[in-house]
């Protein structure tokens, strides 16, 4: 049962409109008031839903977004799909990171109590989940992007990470390569298996296969992708292609090949994954999957506004397609 005003203003024995006076940071309430009502909220998950909001004192016009960090090298076209989407229809945006850990999950907490947005927008930072599960489930509008442990509660927008696994593969044997590796992302994002998947249902299409000892765990970073192809060398299976799950890893992976003596692509090609501007600027340049990264936050924006105009949110995923880039490292 969804909490409702008048549940917090009984428990905190103060009116409906003192507790709405304290959700909108009205400065004539006594704070040892003002305290308790926020200790109720906080214990019984109190979360006006963005039509109460509107009806009683006008839509924020704003809406929230919850990311991991704004370093993450495709955050700023997401970013930018985001805005360009929300300002065209007179929406802003509050960001929030959870770069210092509770501290900021708190604070963004208590903006939640205080309806500072009228919906959310997350790409899900570590240990959020469970907290923006009771957001959802209690009323406020949450469109997850790149859902990356595929979390069927939450409307989403997410890419084909299968068909771009299988588009490396497929490209890759029609170059002539044979004898693949991959450094994988964390493993437990759903978008790593899913390109897993993918990469090894078009090898075994072309009646191939993938070396278990040839498949590495990596993380997305840079330093991650090094350490990966240390390890495949040390195995001593030869390999002719590394498909790495994203262009950070690619690029360690690069670096890696060639402080062991090995060409980029004539001993080894290698294939990225995203697109990110550095892709294109790597020595060879990076052969890559395309996200369509605007578009995904575009949509995702777009999705968020038609359900605070009344509209249902869907029951399934939205699913952009990803495209090949073929550049040097992969001809």
């Amino acid at each position: 049962m969804r909490v409702t005003i008048a549940e917090v203003a009984q428990r905190a024995q103060v009116s409906k409109a003192t507790v709405s006076r304290v959700l909108n940071g009205k400065p004539d309430v006594d704070a040892s008031t003002a305290q308790r009502v926020r200790k109720v909220i906080d214990e019984i998950g109190y979360v006006p839903s963005a039509r109460a909001v509107g009806l009683a004192r006008g839509r924020t016009r704003t809406v929230g977004m919850l990311a991991p960090s704004l370093t993450w090298p495709w955050m700023g076209e997401v970013l930018q799909g985001i805005v360009d989407t929300l300002e065209a229809d007179g929406y802003g945006l509050l960001l929030y990171t959870i770069n210092r850990g509770p501290e900021s999950l708190n604070q963004f907490a208590n903006h939640v109590s205080a309806n500072a947005f009228d919906g959310l927008l997350v790409i899900e930072p570590p240990d959020t989940l469970h907290y923006i599960s009771t957001l959802y489930r209690a009323g406020l509008p949450v469109v997850m992007i790149d859902d990356r442990g595929s979390h069927p509660e939450f409307p989403s927008v997410t890419t084909t990470n299968r068909q771009g696994g299988a588009d490396v593969a497929r490209h890759l044997v029609a170059a002539g390569r044979r004898r693949f590796a991959v450094v994988t992302g964390p493993p437990h994002f759903g978008c790593t298996q899913a390109r897993l998947d993918g990469f090894r249902l078009a090898l075994a299409e072309a009646g191939l296969t993938l070396h278990p000892d040839l498949i590495v765990d990596g993380d997305f970073t840079t330093e991650g992708g090094e350490v990966a192809v240390d390890k495949l060398l040390a195995s001593g299976i030869p390999f002719d292609a590394v498909f790495a799950h994203n262009d950070l890893s690619a690029v360690g992976v690069l670096r890696a090949l060639r402080e062991a003596g090995r060409s980029v692509p004539e001993d080894v090609a290698v294939v990225g994954f995203d697109d990110v501007p550095v892709a294109g600027h790597t020595e060879p340049r990076l052969t890559t999957i395309r996200q369509p990264l605007q578009e995904m936050g575009a949509a995702a924006a777009r999705m968020l506004l038609s359900t605070l105009e009344g509209q249902p949110m869907p029951d399934h995923p939205l699913v952009l397609p990803t495209s090949l880039i073929v550049r040097e490292s992969a001809p």
